[in-house]
């Protein structure tokens, strides 16, 4: 069986008799593995069906892919956690920070924010990303002045 690689069934024709064009890309994802592999089967011929081993090695390309996909994805969520531990490990720290707007900045790290896609830390209330630290120091700690208490 012949399957026209340019196929799909948004690129035919649209319901007002016209074609509509066809962005090319350059990966077959998911969903596409499972069209190719859905149209293959029905359009089989009944008298001569494919066979097992190459049926076998479809599905086996495929959970290869899936599960690639699923290790991409839990890299991705454990670099973000392992940036955001780092970065909570800096509250209190001296750091500097080689910023292209402000040059070199010190201080101590007072808050981490993650509302952004990289943890920032705030330094005198200014965010600055964790990608930009150069130097950790620990805050030197001055001690509290005591007070005598007479009974």
């Amino acid at each position: 069986m012949q399957i026209d690689p340019t196929y799909s069934p948004s690129s035919g024709a649209s319901s007002s008799g016209g074609t509509t064009a066809r962005t090319p890309q350059k990966s077959l994802g998911q969903s596409d593995f499972l069209k190719l592999l859905t149209v293959q089967l029905s359009q089989q011929d009944p008298m001569k069906p494919m066979d097992d081993t190459a049926f076998v090695a479809q599905m086996a390309q495929f959970t290869a892919l899936q599960q690639s996909s699923d290790m991409a994805t839990q890299i991705g969520l454990m670099r973000s956690s392992t940036n955001l531990t780092a970065a909570s490990a800096l509250i209190g720290k001296t750091v500097t920070i080689n910023s292209k707007t402000d040059g070199s900045v010190s201080g101590k790290v007072d808050a981490v924010d993650t509302t952004g896609s990289e943890p920032q830390l705030v330094i005198v209330g200014k965010n600055y990303s964790l990608s930009t630290l150069t130097r950790v120091e620990p805050t030197p700690i001055t001690p509290t002045p005591t007070i005598p208490v007479t009974p």
